[in-house]
């Protein structure tokens, strides 16, 4: 990948409904090429799908919770029926195995406390677990989905 591969990702990342015409525009390309670039690097991996990226609020999904998981159990079969659990539940928007005190972290949306509570009565019952705990946010300061191109990471 070379810079004008680079700057198309990020305009890509900004708006992914934009012309290819003012993508080609904007990195000095015909539009041929340019979009030649953008299905090699839909062939290659680099660009994985294409999203729509929706409100939560707007969608009443008004409380974020990040729940560590704590496990005593390290074993596939155990660890299967986690992902499977975890997988079958829509309102988890990110799911993490780490490193450090916590094995998994999860990001959750759910509408309010009470839809949390049936959120973990659910996780609960379906997987054996050492310790649950969540922490809620209050403020979103930054999100994005725009990962950094610079190399300045």
């Amino acid at each position: 990948m070379d810079q004008t591969d680079l700057k198309i990702l990020s305009l890509l990342q900004k708006d992914a409904t934009r012309p290819v015409a003012d993508i080609a525009e904007q990195v000095n390309l015909s539009v041929t090429p340019c979009w030649r670039r953008i299905q090699k690097m839909k062939e290659d991996g680099v660009i994985e799908r294409t999203a729509v990226l929706l409100d939560p609020k707007a969608l009443g999904l008004n409380l974020t919770v990040f729940v560590s998981i704590k496990t005593s159990q390290h074993n596939a079969k155990w660890t299967q029926n986690l992902i499977g659990a975890v997988m079958s539940l829509p309102n988890v928007v990110e799911f993490h195995r780490m490193a450090g005190d916590i094995d998994y972290l999860l990001k959750v949306v759910v509408e309010d406390m009470a839809a949390y509570d049936r959120f973990y009565r659910r996780l609960i019952e379906a997987v054996d677990l050492l310790d649950v705990s969540a922490s809620f946010s209050m403020e979103v300061i930054k999100s994005t989905t725009e990962l950094p191109l610079d190399g300045q990471g």
